[in-house]
């Protein structure tokens, strides 16, 4: 998607300070953090949200939540906890029209969230 933020930072258009990069994935700081660590992971390959990725590639999923869990592991969070917040659509507070996952950890989470 040309117009598509976090497309331009995969594509180095726009700098980010990045944590971890693979063949399918780009995590990064988030730049409005809401908690000591605030990382956000996306998708080398843009589907809209959640309910836009097909039954067929639900590995994208599955590979956004282990390497979470890896990040968290080499953050440090990972024993004393983290939160994972994936916002599908407007109502949810998705901004950015590109899926991604936000890690948060390194402080006490309250309930309810929003």
């Amino acid at each position: 998607m040309e117009n598509c933020i976090f497309c331009k930072i995969i594509k180095r258009e726009i700098p980010s300070d990045f944590v971890f990069e693979d063949e399918n994935i780009i995590a990064f700081n988030d730049i409005n953090p809401q908690a000591p660590i605030h990382i956000l992971l996306i998708p080398k390959k843009h589907f809209a949200s959640l309910n836009d990725i097909p039954e067929e590639k639900k590995e994208v999923l599955s590979d956004l939540l282990l390497k979470a869990r890896q990040i968290a592991k080499e953050k440090g969070i990972a024993r004393t906890g983290y939160r994972l917040v994936l916002n599908t659509a407007k109502d949810s507070g998705q901004e950015v029209f590109h899926i991604h996952l936000h890690l948060l950890g390194g402080r006490r989470m309250s309930w309810p969230p929003g």
